[in-house]
């Protein structure tokens, strides 16, 4: 090609065009060279074991059928079932945008996970997706675009969904994970921010977090995510909280009518309307209180005896203290109220909680550091749908597509929990972070080789913890057999 030609070329395709060989610095007398030419290479070996587990629990299955798919059957390539699976595992393997579907549509270990018949895409060659057998990107975000069903929308809207249902499913993958109710279970409320940087619907300024965001409510047992609803910032975390907690309640208490149900967030949900509806349904809140002069007020002859405590023995000193109280106005009622009166040898450190759970049963230190202390734990539940599967992408431009992205990475998380719970059981990575799963059991090198008869998948061999893949294997198959 002359170089005129040649420059008109890498003008018209400088967008697409990729460097095939890369030259590094040399090993001895040996040249070092490399380039993207290997195959059908995958990165995510791990798909495999997510793939076992997906199969034999139905959750895409499951996700799917609170989706309504108006599409000509006859004229598409990739199901709603198959589009959230490949989204949602996209986001296991740590693939947040959209656009790298654009290359993932390749992976034949991840068409394989999502359920593809022809993982290579080579007998579909001669069809619209010319060869590729996952969806690209703009398929996928005709995805994320659905609408909540509406009557006589089917026109207009292809893809629709019932977010009554997908609600429902968190709290129904709960439920199954127990074979015996439990006799007491505690739901963890917590709100975080969601920093926005463009201006995408419900976009407010918050002040506490000194930025445009929007507030997603949490509401969890344990490890077991039950619920996640994306709250703009004009708004109290808990304006939501009662409409969450009577969902979530009523679908617990209707398979377990005997279970008793502790109710604990931070002081921004001890809110009048939140406990007195706890108090006229029969459940039991544990609720910090923000301080104030009269709350300090109370403790002060505690606070004297911690600061005597630690200036005596050099070491932080609590006391507490169990009293009545009510707000002058907010308050319906009077309360029973713990104050942990802390003196941490420079500066005092003031607690307070507002329970209904009665002193027979908990005592002021053991209700404050044995019960209350507990919910921080939730914040690490958090921080792994946040950071590890990027609860807070949430880049589109309406607040109902940016919900739907906030429920396909808790789906995402259903997952990675399911496979916590099951599949590695008593192995070193029982409870690890999201992201240390996703680098020590689902990043493996993996060649993919296909013929009539079967398809091959061959990982790493120098890989550190195939252990620990045998053993998650093991007990898939044991938990579904």
């Amino acid at each position: 090609m002359k170089r005129d030609a040649l420059t008109k070329w890498y003008g018209r395709n400088a967008t697409r065009c990729i460097r095939a060989e890369f030259d590094f610095q040399p090993a001895g007398r040996r040249r070092v060279e490399a380039a993207f030419d290997a195959g059908r290479v995958s990165s995510d070996g791990g798909l495999l074991l997510l793939r076992e587990l997906t199969k034999s629990s139905g959750v895409f299955r499951r996700f799917a059928s609170c989706f309504r798919d108006h599409r000509d059957p006859s004229r598409i390539e990739h199901t709603v079932e198959e589009l959230l699976a490949q989204r949602v595992l996209g986001l296991l393997c740590g693939y947040e945008d959209l656009n790298d579907h654009d290359t993932l549509r390749d992976d034949a270990l991840l068409a394989l996970a999502v359920g593809k018949a022809d993982p290579t895409g080579e007998q579909r060659k001669r069809e619209r997706d010319r060869g590729h057998a996952l969806a690209g990107k703009s398929t996928l975000n005709r995805l994320e675009l659905a609408t909540p069903s509406v009557a006589g929308d089917e026109r207009y809207k292809k893809i629709s969904y019932d977010d009554h249902a997908i609600q429902r499913l968190f709290v129904d993958t709960f439920l199954a994970a127990h074979a015996e109710p439990p006799a007491e279970i505690v739901l963890d409320l917590d709100a975080t921010d969601d920093p926005v940087h463009g201006q995408q619907e419900g976009r407010f300024f918050h002040g506490f977090y000194d930025g445009y965001c929007y507030l997603p409510l949490y509401v969890f047992c344990g490890d077991f995510l039950l619920g996640a609803a994306l709250n703009t910032a004009n708004e109290q975390p808990a304006s939501h909280a009662v409409e969450e907690l009577e969902r979530i309640v009523a679908q617990i208490l209707a398979r377990w009518p005997g279970a008793r149900i502790i109710v604990r967030g931070d002081s921004g949900f001890c809110r009048d309307d939140i406990m007195r509806w706890c108090e006229d349904n029969g459940l039991f809140f544990v609720l910090g209180l923000q301080k104030n002069s009269r709350l300090i007020a109370e403790i002060d002859d505690d606070m004297n005896e911690a600061r005597a405590i630690a200036e005596r023995t050099g070491k932080n000193a609590r006391v507490f203290k169990d009293f009545r109280y009510e707000t002058n106005r907010s308050w319906s009622c009077e309360r029973r109220v713990i104050g942990k009166a802390e003196y941490t040898t420079d500066k005092e450190n003031p607690r307070f909680v507002a329970t209904n759970l009665s002193c027979d049963e908990y005592d002021a230190r053991g209700l404050y550091e044995d019960l209350y202390c507990a919910r921080g734990d939730m914040e690490n539940r958090i921080k792994e749908q946040q950071l590890g599967l990027f609860a807070d992408r949430t880049s589109a431009h309406t607040l109902r597509a940016n919900q739907l992205r906030l429920w396909l990475s808790s789906v995402a998380y259903m997952i990675l929990n399911e496979l916590r719970r099951i599949a590695l059981a008593s192995t070193e990575l029982a409870h690890a972070q999201v992201s240390t799963i996703r680098t020590r059991l689902l990043k493996i090198g993996a060649i993919v080789t296909t013929s009539v008869r079967r398809i091959c998948v061959s990982l790493s061999s120098v890989f550190p913890f195939q252990h620990v893949w045998w053993r998650a294997l093991d007990n898939l198959r044991r938990a579904h057999s």
